[in-house]
């Protein structure tokens, strides 16, 4: 009869055992199935919810991005960027998903408060309104930085502007506005937002 092995022996055993068997259950079986099954249901939010223009990616509708002019001088690093007044404008934000976040300014912030001035200033120049009905969305970043959604009176705001910049009627281009306006989560939580990206892929595909 063979010695049985010593008892710290069988536990490790045991233990490698217990390991591969999960590895494998947990490791490769399960991440495989769980990926199958989100290719066969929902592909597109599965790869990321790729948006493509002229059958080209342009972004992702899960994340904001900047519409702004080309660099006057591409050398330069500290040109200020200058929104294209052809596109609807996103929120204050880099839009970097390396580096998404906040500020982290408090409400007593005179930097803050700075700023939120400055933007409301510019905002107010740009979509030619007056300043007291520039939103606040278009005043403040959202938590992460990267939120594709505005509210609907930021893009409502926007609709002349962009229309009188692409020789559109300003009917054609509010109507693109509805049409990409999300409702609220489940019907009751939150406001109504517009993906700027997916409203924008419908403003680049107008004729």
């Amino acid at each position: 009869m063979s010695k049985p092995l010593p008892t710290a022996v069988r536990t490790h055993l045991t233990a490698l055992r217990a390991l591969l068997v999960l590895t494998v259950l947990l490791g490769i079986a399960y991440p495989l199935l769980v990926t199958g099954i989100s290719q066969l249901a929902f592909a597109d939010r599965a790869n990321g919810s790729i948006v493509k223009v002229d059958g080209k990616e342009a972004g992702s509708s899960l994340l904001g991005q900047n519409f702004n002019l080309p660099k006057q001088n591409p050398d330069d690093p500290d040109e200020a960027p200058r929104p294209d007044p052809q596109w609807f404008q996103p929120r204050p934000g880099a839009y970097d998903p390396k580096a998404s976040g906040a500020s982290n300014l408090g409400p007593n912030s005179e930097d803050l408060a700075k700023n939120i001035e400055d933007r409301r200033q510019a905002v107010a120049a740009f979509d030619g309104v007056d300043p007291a009905s520039v939103p606040v969305d278009a005043l403040t970043a959202s938590g992460s930085g990267l939120d594709p959604h505005i509210s609907t009176a930021y893009a409502q705001e926007q609709v002349t502007r962009v229309a009188k910049a692409r020789d559109l009627p300003v009917d054609t281009v509010r109507k693109l506005v509805d049409k990409n306006t999300d409702g609220r989560p489940l019907g009751f939580l939150g406001q109504p937002g517009v993906n700027i990206v997916l409203l924008n892929k419908a403003l680049a595909e107008q004729k």
